[in-house]
């Protein structure tokens, strides 16, 4: 599987029977359709939808059904529509068990940075804020590096926050990290990535107890147990 794939497919199993989860704009979204359904994970976007079902395969978009990036959904017999006020009363209330999110940079810490680069323009950092600071438990989906190469998971973000503390769990192409008071700890890794690789790529302080899991044996195991009919 490829990168975005892997990582997708990793936090999906990070989200449990019966949440409500919102899927932040880009990678996010690829999530959905890597749950397993019978864990009946009500899907939300601060735009006003719950229960979205998976992403719509090409050709078969429905221009008013989209989520709050203007990225298409598609509806499940749960779906529910709502209007603005009570979406972002849902996040407010802290009603949210989730929120898995992109961003631009991490820190150590799990502040966020995902709404502006400096020097650049942007309209504002939306629904972002309120889900990374109001969710119960924040997922961030990240490639280690920029395309220029430059690390996103980072000692201390160089770009405007968009929330500070707020991330618990990242995932990336090469590892699964816990944020924790004294650094990131790798909990899982890619099967390709050695340790050392990981810490080569992570400029920050990184806690390590071998043995580590692997990422791809969590998610063949979660697919086997689906294919047999296993409690997920």
């Amino acid at each position: 599987m490829d990168a975005r794939e892997l990582i997708a497919r990793r936090a999906a199993l990070l989200l449990g029977p019966g949440e409500t989860v919102a899927l932040g704009i880009g990678l996010p979204t690829l999530v959905g359709n890597h749950i397993d359904p019978r864990l009946k994970v009500v899907l939300f976007a601060e735009d006003g939808v719950a229960g979205i079902g998976p992403r719509p395969r090409p050709g078969e978009e429905d221009v008013d059904m989209i989520n709050a990036g203007g990225e298409p959904i598609t509806r499940t017999p749960e779906t529910a529509t709502f209007d603005s006020a009570v979406a972002f009363a849902l996040v407010r209330g802290g009603r949210l068990d989730a929120a898995v999110l992109g961003t631009m940079q991490v820190s150590e810490a799990g502040d966020i940075a995902s709404w502006k680069t400096p020097g650049g323009h942007s309209p504002g950092m939306g629904g972002g804020m309120e889900l990374a600071a109001k969710a119960r438990r924040v997922v961030v989906l990240t490639r280690m590096a920029t395309r220029s190469g430059e690390p996103k998971i980072v000692p201390r973000c160089s770009m405007p926050l968009t929330a500070p503390r707020a991330a618990d769990v990242i995932v990336s192409e090469l590892g699964l990290f816990e944020v924790t008071p004294e650094g990131l700890a790798l909990r899982e890794r890619a099967r390709a990535a050695a340790v050392e690789q990981v810490r080569a790529a992570t400029p920050c302080r990184l806690i390590v107890t071998e043995p580590v899991a692997v990422m791809e044996d969590r998610i063949e195991a979660a697919i086997a147990a689906a294919e047999t009919g296993e409690t997920p």
